[in-house]
């Protein structure tokens, strides 16, 4: 009896051994764009901040020709559930009812074309995502999906990125980096610098959600039909992302915040969020990213939360509890 218990455990063991050396797993940080959003698509530089908030990525190898992939959402719900073949993938198979589907099938085809050995080598793949922040909060969805992917398949993600939906890339640095950093494409490449962006008020900034999820297409789009004075206007962006990322004065990070969005305002030809939503807020706000949706930044000298419960946006996050 006891040594077919002994026997038995072994077994059970080995067994969870040898599924655990099947299982990779990989992990990539959120990402919030503090200065120069649309700009950065222009080569000014951008003041980037990874989040605490990410994605997981876990892949085991399937004995069935196919794929059998699972998205879970931080509430550990399933938002996506789906098998497509590895044919489907070779031949970017893209006429799926689910749009999801289609994302994930030109992603690994990409993906596929530029390291063919990771799908050749195995019959199947079960795969799992899990973001440990809701998907509508726009921390990163798509881009920590991209970066996780990139390190599976040992390629570029960068270049992956430029594949499958195009974009900056800042939120890939992000991804990929666990401090703050200055963030620039110059002549089509990004060059990405690590900073100490650390004011020491922080305990004055918060991020605050605003109840809805941006495009960010159909914002860069938007931006794209209305840059003509965006050539001239780089230089004064970059002076404002060295200043909000390096001065420890709390008067002139608000201002520079507030010049910032003025400036942004006249190119897209919209009202700053702090006109449209918040003009009685005691401090300065700043959209962040794609604007009217997604997250801003509200800085003030008392703790904003119950103006912003009080205005129905119930998400307001210190900035220990966001920035990595």
């Amino acid at each position: 009896m006891f040594i077919t218990y002994i026997a038995a455990n072994t077994n059970a063991q080995l067994n969870l051994i040898l599924k655990n050396a099947n299982l990779k797993t990989f992990y990539s940080n959120g990402k919030l764009l503090i200065t120069a959003e649309y700009l950065v698509l222009d080569g000014a530089q951008a003041l980037a901040v990874p989040t605490i908030y990410g994605q997981f990525l876990e892949i085991s190898e399937s004995k069935h020709n196919e794929i059998h992939w699972k998205s879970y959402n931080s509430d550990k719900s399933i938002w996506y559930e789906a098998n497509f073949l590895k044919d489907d993938v070779l031949n970017k198979k893209t006429d799926f009812e689910n749009p999801v589907t289609n994302t994930l099938i030109e992603i690994l085809h990409h993906a596929d074309k530029q390291n063919p050995k990771i799908i050749a080598e195995s019959k199947g793949f079960k795969i799992e995502t899990k973001l440990n922040f809701p998907k509508d909060w726009g921390l990163g969805t798509s881009s920590t999906l991209i970066n996780n992917m990139a390190q599976w398949f040992e390629i570029d993600a960068f270049e992956l990125l430029k594949k499958a939906f195009g974009g900056s890339g800042y939120d890939i640095a992000c991804a990929q980096h666990n401090t703050p950093l200055i963030y620039q494409l110059q002549n089509g490449k990004p060059i990405v610098k690590p900073t100490s962006f650390n004011p020491p008020f922080k305990e004055h900034i918060y991020f605050v959600y605003l109840n809805q999820k941006q495009s960010s297409k159909a914002a860069i789009a938007n931006y794209l039909n209305k840059k003509t004075v965006v050539i001239n206007l780089t230089d004064k962006i970059n002076l404002m992302t060295q200043t909000i990322a390096t001065t420890a004065d709390f008067d002139e990070f608000c201002a520079a915040l507030q010049t910032h969005e003025k400036e942004l305002s006249h190119i897209l030809e919209l009202p700053t969020v702090q006109q449209q939503l918040f003009s009685d807020f005691d401090g300065t706000i700043k959209s962040l990213g794609a604007w009217g949706g997604d997250f801003i930044m509200a800085v003030s000298e008392k703790n904003p939360t119950d103006y912003f419960y009080k205005k129905g946006f119930c998400t307001v996050i210190g900035y220990d509890k966001m920035v990595l």
